[in-house]
């Protein structure tokens, strides 16, 4: 039975207005009494601007202040920032993780085998099924992807039916795993769908994206082709590219070495679900060396120029096993995240050097994404004919065009949302009705840390401007008793004049302390205050920067 006081309502709280991090609540029931569902519980990696920082996760204060409330996670697929935060916040959370076997298996070797990893209890979810959650009766609905057992989710309620595509594409041929289930979408669009929250990471691009079968294609025809060693690097949770991969091998009689452990974790859940059937066992990269040049492609981890991966490795010449020479092809299977141009570049660059030949996307057919083109989203939309269109997991301008696109189409009602937002929906539209707290949380070592703590930002200032640190001990008459230990860190030997800048900062301390009051040099709060101000601005005249500056002071 609905009341006048249910309602439904959909609160993101990651994946909007950026990439990645995607997590959002369903509530359905009166304000203050609702039940929940949170789809997704992603993370997304960090970048210069946060030192130090491992991966950033979203903050789900919200629902874990209402976690008596949440009857289960729901995740649509296992791409890490889907799943990616699952271990750090989930013994916040407490509640149950639905997923297909595919998703379970790389949560079980992935985060949740990581030392001191919470025991998530993961119910598996074969896609094409339905399960009960309270008022909610989810589906599990096959989409296209770029990995395995991807899923847009068909929530039904007493409100009416939400599609949550989460990232899906069109591919009538994605070489692993099943296509765009068209005929059960098309089916839910006659049921009558009152919400799409869809993806928006191609809607600036036209056309249709390429099958992952043109990407096989080309592979076979670069591996044959190729007088040398073959090494392609790609995402590791690509199964169907890894696939491809392995068939072009195996067709020019080449053998494959897996290098990089990201990947073989994919690789052995892959074939326990069954995806690499035919594709006999891929060699360890200690054989590399013994298999003819003509004879080998190495499959390796490292398309985003990550430091440690093996293809870093290997083009600094700092692999312990895989080396690569002239006139060796190494192919590029992947697209730069935003970010990760410049490691990249140093990895090209390197390989460059070296006299290795390079194939990128710029010029070959080797990737595709896994997310809609605009003619693939208006054949979405023309399935389902939603009542209500509320544009997902892009940045701004991505949720921007695809509002525009979604009024082209004739969706009656657009919204734009954001991070926080709270948005109920109805028969009669979607409106923001207000908004929770939302958020960053940086995973920093073994520590949660909040964007708003001070942590980060002193870091990056300590990145740009360095540190002074002065330690003075002062009598019971505030005079100095003996001489300030001064400690200079990220800082310029020696000011414009040549003066050393210890010198400058000792010359500071002592003109800052003869300054005072007797009366404030009795006080250490008001002399460390005093000396971290004075400090910083003598720095600044010398140097055109303000230093962290960290003052102690010690009565003796």
């Amino acid at each position: 039975m609905t009341r006048s006081s249910d309602q439904l309502v959909f609160i993101p709280l990651g994946g909007l207005g950026e990439i990645g991090m995607n997590a959002a609540l369903y509530g359905f029931g009166p304000e203050g009494r609702r039940k929940w569902i949170l789809v997704d519980c992603g993370l997304s990696f960090a970048g210069p601007e946060v030192p130090g920082v491992d991966i950033v996760l979203p903050d789900l204060t919200y629902i874990i202040e209402d976690k008596a409330n949440l009857l289960g996670i729901v995740i649509t697929h296992a791409h890490e920032d889907h799943i990616g935060a699952l271990a750090a916040l989930w013994p916040a959370l407490r509640a149950p993780v639905y997923c297909t076997r595919f998703a379970a298996g790389l949560l079980a070797t992935r985060r949740l085998s990581e030392p001191g990893a919470p025991k998530v209890p993961i119910h598996v979810v074969a896609q094409g099924s339905r399960i009960a959650l309270g008022p909610f009766d989810i589906e599990f609905v096959p989409v296209a992807h770029s990995i395995p057992e991807s899923n847009a989710l068909a929530i039904r309620t007493p409100a009416g039916l939400v599609v949550h595509t989460g990232d899906w594409k069109i591919d009538p041929t994605p070489q692993v795993g099943l296509p765009t289930d068209e005929a059960r979408l098309r089916a839910l669009g006659e049921e009558g769908v009152l919400a799409l929250i869809c993806d928006s990471t191609n809607v600036m691009r036209d056309g249709i994206s390429p099958s992952e079968a043109d990407v096989a294609a080309k592979l076979k025809e670069l591996v044959h082709s190729a007088p040398n060693r073959v090494a392609v690097t790609t995402f590791a949770s690509n199964v169907a590219r890894l696939r491809a991969v392995a068939e072009a091998a195996m067709a020019d009689q080449r053998e494959v070495v897996v290098v990089g452990r990201a990947m073989e974790r994919v690789i052995d859940v892959a074939r326990e679900c069954g995806y690499l059937e035919g594709i006999p066992a891929f060699r360890s990269a200690d054989t590399y060396g013994y298999l003819p040049r003509d004879k080998v492609v190495a499959l390796l981890t490292g398309s985003q120029g990550e430091p440690r991966a093996a293809l870093s490795r290997i083009a600094s010449d700092d692999h312990p096993e895989i080396t690569l020479g002239a006139g060796d092809r190494v192919i590029f299977s992947s697209r730069t995240i935003p970010g990760n141009e410049k490691a990249v570049g140093n990895i090209l660059n390197a390989l460059a050097r070296d006299n290795i030949e390079i194939i990128t996307d710029r010029t070959h057919l080797v990737h595709v994404s896994g997310h809609p083109r605009r003619e693939e989203m208006a054949r979405l939309y023309g399935w389902l004919k939603p009542q209500i269109a509320i544009p997902a997991h892009g940045e701004d301008l991505h949720l921007s065009e695809h509002a525009t696109f979604a009024r082209g189409v004739g969706v009656r009602h657009v919204l734009r949302a954001g991070n926080g937002d709270v948005i109920g929906i109805s028969a009669e539209g979607a409106r923001k009705l207000t908004e929770v707290r939302h958020g960053r949380l940086y995973q920093d070592g073994m520590l949660l840390v909040g964007a708003q703590e001070r942590t980060v930002a002193e870091r990056r200032k300590l990145s740009f401007a360095g540190i002074v640190s002065v330690a003075v001990a002062l009598d019971e008459k505030g005079e100095l008793a003996g001489d300030p230990e001064i400690a200079l860190l990220g800082l310029p030997l020696l000011a414009k004049d040549g003066t050393p800048f210890d010198d400058i900062v000792a010359d500071a301390v002592e003109d800052l302390i003869e300054g005072l009051s007797k009366a404030k040099r009795r006080d250490p709060e008001a002399v460390r205050s005093a000396l971290e101000r004075g400090v910083r601005a003598a720095v600044n005249e010398e140097w055109g920067k303000k230093p962290l500056v960290n003052a102690l002071v010690i009565e003796v």
